[in-house]
């Protein structure tokens, strides 16, 4: 069974940065597509980024693209988001996800963490 747990979320201030990290487990999850979503209030969750473990392929809303890094420690079952210039309007529950399927960029996601918390005040 696949469990994905977030941590790394917190109060910051507007251009701030922050790092979410993603620890996988799961006897397959090294072969799976690995991805970032949000969710703010009142609105459709998001996906933010995703990446194969390699890093060889990659994913970036355009609202995020240049501020915001996904990036994959194979060797830990680690995923991360490195986010910088951070603005208000980045303030949501942000979720790691992860899929098996072979075109996993362009695929739903199968499984999902608890999701940690991103407050930006302006």
């Amino acid at each position: 069974q696949v469990q994905l747990v977030e941590s790394g979320g917190g109060l910051v201030q507007s251009g701030g940065s922050l790092r979410l990290s993603c620890a996988a487990s799961g006897p397959t999850v090294s072969r799976h597509t690995m991805g970032w979503f949000r969710q703010a209030p009142g609105k459709e969750r998001e996906r933010v980024a995703a990446t194969n473990w390699s890093g060889t392929t990659t994913y970036y809303a355009p609202t995020v693209k240049g501020r915001f890094t996904i990036s994959a420690d194979n060797s830990k079952t680690m995923v991360y988001l490195q986010m910088t210039n951070l603005t208000p309007e980045g303030t949501a529950v942000y979720y790691c996800a992860s899929n098996s399927a072979d075109n996993g960029l362009g695929s739903p996601y199968d499984y999902w963490g608890q999701g940690t918390q991103v407050t930006v005040s302006s």
